[in-house]
């Protein structure tokens, strides 16, 4: 099964995120290592991405995006001293996302405050069961046996302040509102749906079965040597944070998570080609509402992705194959920027990428049919005979990297395993990690 999503006004995009700077002098850099002179950008930039697309579950995606970027006085470039990102995109199958987030430097003294705002209004979500490779796909039945309804509002603010040199605290409050149903379509005749089957087997509870909330406080260390952040060409980057949702909190259900990550960036030739690799561990101890298990969770400036697979996280994988108690999950990227150049007083930069990603399930859930509800359809479907195996794709893929921020990127991915799924097109923006 190919998915993609493919903007038709890239090129659009990219001569409007060059065209606009701030009216401060920007400055020039000499003697960089990608071998040209640099332009130090000064006060505001704007990175602006229309949305034409098409993906084939989804079907058409139209919309917009907007980054805008405060250089300040040039001190930190390429980072900038605050960042504003908008979205607003809708699918033509009614799917809808709208997000706001904020991530500024200088706001508090000595600390980043990161804060976001999503509504997400999905009409058809995928769902392929728990445990990876324990949960069957079966491509002969329909796209809308795999999917569910959901309505999500989330809200998060995090702060994050030095320890001492490259060691820092993290801490923020996060909400998440959920509303779930089942998918149903006028396309075709659906006697039974996954999510439907799980929840007359027992596995995911009644009191489940339409979403819930999850207010959660997080806690964590960052330990961070890298030379950029959006596109980093030495380095590590290694995160650990603890999520607590108690129900005096207000969540439906309690729940306690950890994840911890660790990238490692190695440059091989200057910054030209980069060795990029990123290692991720998320588990539930105890209990773990069904609705919060397909979340990568973060702390920081980015927001939560939806499920692994999928550009965010493992590409080439359908999103949320891979689901369980504890999970993992691996990035390994060898990246060439192969030229550099200034056009219209921006910086520009061409990249290409080859990689190799896998996920796991650790700690499975339990698949058990307590109800004894259509065995024959749970014989078909579930397989707990063994344990899951490593869930691989490979792909590569090209970017645009305009002042070291507003980065463009085209990817192609395919699963090494049918059960995954087939080839997955990406245009998105920003590297993966």
């Amino acid at each position: 099964m190919m998915r993609g999503c493919f903007p038709l006004a890239l090129l659009c995009a990219v001569c409007m995120a060059t065209a606009r700077a701030a009216e401060p002098a920007d400055t020039i850099k000499g003697g960089s290592e990608t071998g040209h002179e640099e332009i130090v950008k000064t006060g505001i930039s704007f990175g602006p991405l229309p949305i034409v697309a098409y993906d084939a579950d989804r079907e058409f995606q139209f919309g917009g995006m907007l980054n805008i970027y405060d250089f300040g006085d040039g001190g930190l470039y390429p980072d900038p001293y605050a960042t504003w990102y908008l979205e607003a995109s809708a699918y033509t199958t009614g799917n809808q996302k709208y997000v706001v987030s904020y991530d500024d430097l200088r706001l508090i003294p000595g600390v980043r405050l990161s804060a976001a705002v999503r509504f997400l209004n999905d009409s058809a979500l995928e769902f392929f069961g728990y445990n990876g490779y324990q949960s069957r796909y079966d491509a002969e039945l329909p796209t809308g046996f795999y999917r569910y309804r959901r309505q999500m509002f989330h809200f998060k603010v995090d702060f994050t302040g030095r320890i001492v040199r490259h060691l820092y605290w993290e801490a923020g409050y996060h909400f998440h509102y959920l509303s779930t149903g089942l998918f149903s379509t006028d396309k075709y005749e659906l006697d039974h749906t996954l999510l439907e089957l799980y929840n007359r087997w027992g596995i995911v509870p009644d009191d489940q079965l339409r979403g819930g909330i999850s207010s959660a406080l997080r806690v964590g260390l960052v330990y961070d040597t890298r030379d950029a952040e959006a596109f980093p060409t030495r380095g590590i980057w290694a995160e650990g944070h603890w999520i607590l949702a108690p129900k005096w909190l207000g969540s439906s259900v309690t729940s306690n998570k950890l994840n911890v990550t660790f990238r490692h960036y190695v440059p091989l030739v200057g910054k030209q080609l980069v060795l990029a690799y990123r290692l991720n561990y998320q588990g539930f101890f105890g209990d773990a509402p069904w609705y919060l298990l397909p979340f990568y969770t973060v702390v920081g400036p980015n927001y939560d992705y939806d499920g692994i697979g999928g550009f965010r996280t493992v590409r080439g994988l359908m999103l949320n194959r891979v689901q369980g108690l504890q999970t993992g999950f691996f990035n390994v990227e060898l990246r060439w920027r192969f030229v550099d150049f200034v056009l219209w007083k921006q910086n520009i930069g061409f990249a290409v990428s080859g990689f190799c990603d896998g996920a796991q399930v650790f700690k499975p859930y339990d698949l058990r049919n307590r109800t004894g509800y259509a065995p024959e359809l749970y014989a078909r479907l579930v397989d707990t005979s063994r344990g899951d195996r490593p869930h691989l794709a490979c792909g590569g893929g090209a970017r645009i990297i305009i002042n070291g921020n507003f980065i463009v990127a085209a990817e192609y991915a395919h699963s090494l395993n049918p059960q995954d799924g087939g080839g997955a097109f990406y245009i998105n923006t920003g590297f993966l990690f």
